[in-house]
């Protein structure tokens, strides 16, 4: 009897648990139905009809496509109310559920029903159709969902929501369905965004196929070439050649755009192809005047020049791009007058200048001969002259950063050349806590 009343006992718990999973569909249904309506009332009908979804399936619900439908339908419902509110302005979003990712997830229940269709005995036809129109519903969902994820600059929450958008347009169009993607311009505009989202999220080989389609339909965006050029200039299989190529076509297809003008500059910088450079920056100046970097990268492309040419023993030569190199430098400065890197490369300029000139002293000092020795005194003139003109533009650079290194190094060598050894060591001093990781918040400046 016992044993009876046991056996009895357990499967009525198992009839109140089936039970308990058809309630929460059925309330889910009872709630959507409420909700729809009337949605501007009855916001807490759609929390409940969430409330009943949400919670993994059990029992029969598993394989059943209805439960997947009903839940990407709730799911796509709460994305519209959303998108609505976001567009309009009416209404309010903390009145609506909170549901991280509900276009996604709504796409997700919908791809599942599509599963279990296909996977159960005699599923009837209206559910699969149940299934493609939610899909088409959230088709656009998902795109608003991508753009305001990209916008907040949630590259990786916009690329899922693009993806998924395209995703949609594949089963939609397996099944001989509509999408909202059948027109080509609105495909291509959907890779692109998609392909950015990767991009901005460093998913370069996600990117990378999106952006090589739309580059094989001479999609119109400048900023395609600019993508396949970041794709295959970086990463270990960085192939240069080929980026340029990306580039090199922008270019020529885009000549007025300065985001391609600048990435080509920064392509011959990677190079070092400092001929070629010169014309480029002038042009990228020309475009943007007001622009205190080109300058700066102008007059160290110079200073470059300067110092290969002065070491290749072309003289004439090195002291034309010496004194480009100033120019440009000193127009950054007028620009903006407290760039530390436009003080320290002026400075450093004149260094440099001194520092060659020293290794010249050093062969003419074996020379004993009248002219040897009159030659020596005139180039250890201009080596003063370059250490004193450096000194002021080292020692502005040091009151806007007092703890970079190349600064003091160079601030403590000329204070020592001036017969200043009390300067020179306290700089010296100053130098080593810096290196050790210490903090001198007390600057030393000779005015």
């Amino acid at each position: 009897m016992n044993k009876m009343i046991l056996g009895i006992f357990t499967l009525l718990l198992v009839a109140v648990s089936v039970q308990a999973q058809q309630a929460d569909v059925k309330a889910a249904k009872k709630a959507i139905s409420a909700y729809k309506l009337d949605p501007s009332a009855s916001k807490e009908k759609l929390r409940e009809a969430l409330a009943a979804i949400l919670p993994e399936p059990t029992g029969e619900d598993v394989s059943d496509p209805g439960f997947f439908i009903l839940k990407g339908e709730i799911l796509n419902e709460l994305a519209a109310q959303i998108v609505v509110v976001k567009q309009t302005g009416f209404g309010s979003l903390e009145e609506l559920p909170q549901v991280d990712g509900v276009a996604v997830k709504a796409f997700q229940a919908l791809v599942t029903a599509l599963e279990k269709h296909a996977q159960a005995v005699n599923s009837p036809n209206y559910l699969f159709q149940d299934a493609m129109k939610g899909i088409q519903e959230v088709q656009a969902n998902l795109y608003n969902f991508g753009v305001y994820a990209y916008e907040a600059q949630d590259y990786g929450s916009a690329y899922l929501n693009f993806s998924s958008g395209l995703a949609c347009h594949e089963i939609l169009k397996k099944e001989g369905q509509k999408s909202s993607l059948d027109d080509a311009y609105a495909m291509k505009d959907q890779k692109f965004f998609t392909g950015m989202a990767a991009l901005n999220n460093n998913m370069t080989e996600a990117a990378k196929p999106l952006f090589e389609d739309l580059y094989q339909a001479n999609y119109d965006n400048p900023a395609i070439y600019e993508a396949l050029y970041a794709i295959n200039a970086n990463g270990e299989a960085a192939n240069l050649d080929a980026a340029y190529h990306y580039l090199k076509t922008g270019r020529e297809k885009y000549p007025e755009e300065v985001s391609l003008l600048f990435a080509e500059i920064n392509h011959f910088l990677k190079l070092n192809r400092l001929d070629e450079l010169t014309e480029k920056l002038k042009t990228a100046i020309n475009r943007e005047p007001d622009n205190p970097a080109l300058y700066l990268t102008l007059g160290n492309v110079y200073d470059n020049l300067y110092q290969r040419e002065y070491s290749a023993g072309n003289s004439d030569l090195a002291g034309k791009y010496f004194d480009q190199a100033f120019i440009y430098y000193n127009q950054n400065l007028e620009k903006d007058p407290t760039n530390f890197d436009a003080l320290y490369s002026i400075g450093n300029l004149y260094y440099n200048r001194a520092a060659t000139l020293t290794a010249v002293l050093s062969e003419l000092s074996s020379d004993s001969s009248s002219a040897g020795m009159e030659r020596y005194k005139a180039i250890e003139a201009e080596v003063f002259v370059a250490f004193d003109k450096a000194l002021p533009y080292f020692q502005k650079a040091e009151r806007l950063n007092p703890n970079d290194t190349n600064t003091l190094i160079a601030l403590k060598e000329i204070y020592i050349r001036n017969n200043q050894p009390e300067t020179s060591n306290a700089i010296d001093e100053r130098l080593k806590n810096v290196r050790d990781g210490g903090f001198n918040a007390t600057a030393f400046f000779n005015e």
